[in-house]
């Protein structure tokens, strides 16, 4: 089995038999990194399916992909944030779930600030309002850094400015994004002798088959808000809508419904 898991889903087709369940006119249509989820029905592996509460909405629970569970994880399960600490450059739904008292959004887009409160940001940081690296500006405002930081957008400077945005001594920083294949993350041998902690996370930590229930059931009893992160829904037929929408980011999430 650990083996089958190892073979790069870029290939199209499923682990199994190497083979791809869906065709048009006789040619394979391959499946999008290994989910096909833009599909209204699929094929996959016994092991990779999730049994939910059935009576979770679906036009909610949908969400609960790798936008919301990675960046959820990665503070719940890798940062680990007390309560009553503070989170920079934060997932900020995880921060507020854990009980960050002090939660600092970094944005290129000052306007974002205004959504970003529904999800616990207290603060926020335009890296173009200053004149000197985004990770000094946080270290005065927390009198020498913050406790966790959760880099979320795949960029190797706001990496480094996560990294070396956590206090001395006990700050952890935690890698979500996915970078350019020819970055190179470059920080001072110091920022690690100083005992600060860099950690990286793959889907937030969770394992969906055995955790994705739990994260459910925390929707369920009202711990985990999702209706927030659903800013537009729009039809199958209008999906390149919802690229356009994200590209120019302005949804969170947008619901695909496949019967309209």
């Amino acid at each position: 089995m650990c083996d089958l898991l190892r073979i790069n889903t870029d290939r199209g087709v499923m682990i199994h038999d190497q083979e791809s369940r869906f065709s048009i006119k006789g040619k394979p249509i391959y499946h999008f990194v290994g989910t096909s989820t833009f599909s209204e029905y699929t094929v996959v592996r016994a092991g990779c399916v999730a049994s939910l509460n059935p009576e979770a909405p679906l036009d909610k629970v949908c969400v609960l992909s790798c936008g919301i569970c990675t960046g959820l994880g990665a503070t719940i399960n890798v940062a680990k944030p007390k309560p009553g600490s503070s989170v920079g450059l934060a997932s900020a739904e995880g921060a507020r779930i854990s009980g960050a008292s002090r939660i600092i959004g970094v944005d290129l887009v000052s306007s974002r600030f205004e959504l970003a409160k529904k999800f616990g940001v207290n603060e926020f940081v335009n890296p173009k309002d200053h004149n000197k690296p985004v990770q000094e500006v946080i270290a005065e405002m927390t009198n020498g850094g913050v406790d966790r930081s959760v880099e979320c957008t795949g960029s190797i400077q706001a990496m480094i400015s996560a990294f070396e945005c956590v206090h001395d001594g006990w700050g952890v920083a935690v890698l979500v994004g996915v970078p350019s294949k020819d970055d190179a993350f470059k920080t001072h041998p110091t920022n690690f002798l100083n005992e600060r902690t860099l950690k990286g996370t793959f889907y937030g930590n969770y394992k969906p088959r055995t955790d994705l229930p739990n994260v459910v059931e925390k929707y369920m009893r009202g711990e985990l808000e999702l209706e927030k992160f659903i800013t537009h829904t729009v039809p199958f037929s209008e999906i390149n809508k919802a690229f356009d929408l994200m590209l120019k980011g302005e949804s969170i999430r947008c619901i695909i419904r496949m019967d309209e």
